[in-house]
């Protein structure tokens, strides 16, 4: 059985971009799936699953990220955190509470 791999992009919306606390939201998600994600800004690519590189990408407002899942569970990785882009890294919706690393 071959691995999934969805992308996405997204634009940052919150006018301080994407600093320590948002990046860190989107860390604490990624984490929850087994998928491998990765997060790109024209040419840096990082790994969505550590703080240290998220905050390398040092996007602003309206910076556009590209973000890749890769396995299982990537469908359900990329909706969620287009969820929490969208939501411009607000408190957690119901739905981001959510999401295992086996795939349910």
């Amino acid at each position: 059985m071959s691995e999934s791999t969805y992308e996405i992009e997204v634009e940052i919306s919150n006018p301080e971009g994407l600093h320590m606390r948002p990046a860190m939201q989107f860390v604490d998600v990624a984490n929850r799936f087994g998928a491998a994600i990765t997060v790109r800004n024209q040419d840096t690519t990082v790994d969505g699953k550590s703080i240290m590189q998220m905050t390398m990408l040092a996007a602003t407002s309206g910076t556009k990220l590209t973000i890749q899942a890769k396995g299982q569970d990537a469908r359900v990785a990329i909706a969620a955190l287009q969820e929490l882009v969208d939501q411009n890294f607000s408190t957690s919706p119901p739905s981001l509470r959510v999401g295992r690393k086996d795939g349910v």
